[in-house]
C-alpha cells in the first residue's frame, strides 16, 4: 500500500483599517518555510453606511485573489526552470 504524506500550506490574512480604506495582506507559508503574499484593499464610498465586516471581506478576497495570481507565477516560473537542460 502507498502511503502519501500530507502537506500542509497555512495562509494567514491580516486585515488593517484606517478611515474608509480597508487592507488585507494574505500570507501563504509552506512546510519549507518560503512564502507569497498576495495584498488586496477596499474602500467604503462615502455615501454608503459604514459596515467594516464588508470592508474586511471584500479587502481579504482581493488580497487572496492576488496570492492566487502570485502562486501561479510562482509555479510557471518552477515550470520553466525545470524545462531547460538537466544538471549534472
Amino acid at each position: 500500500m502507498i502511503t502519501m504524506e500530507a502537506k500542509r500550506w497555512t495562509v494567514q490574512i491580516y486585515i488593517s483599517e484606517e478611515g474608509d480604506e480597508t487592507n488585507a495582506r494574505a500570507v501563504l507559508t509552506t512546510r519549507d518555510s518560503s512564502s507569497v503574499t498576495g495584498r488586496g484593499t477596499a474602500r467604503r464610498n462615502p455615501v454608503d453606511r459604514p459596515v467594516p465586516e464588508i470592508g474586511d471581506e471584500l479587502a481579504a478576497s482581493r488580497a487572496l485573489e492576488d496570492l492566487a495570481f502570485r502562486l501561479h507565477d510562482v509555479a510557471a516560473a518552477d515550470i520553466v526552470d525545470m524545462a531547460g537542460p538537466v544538471r549534472s
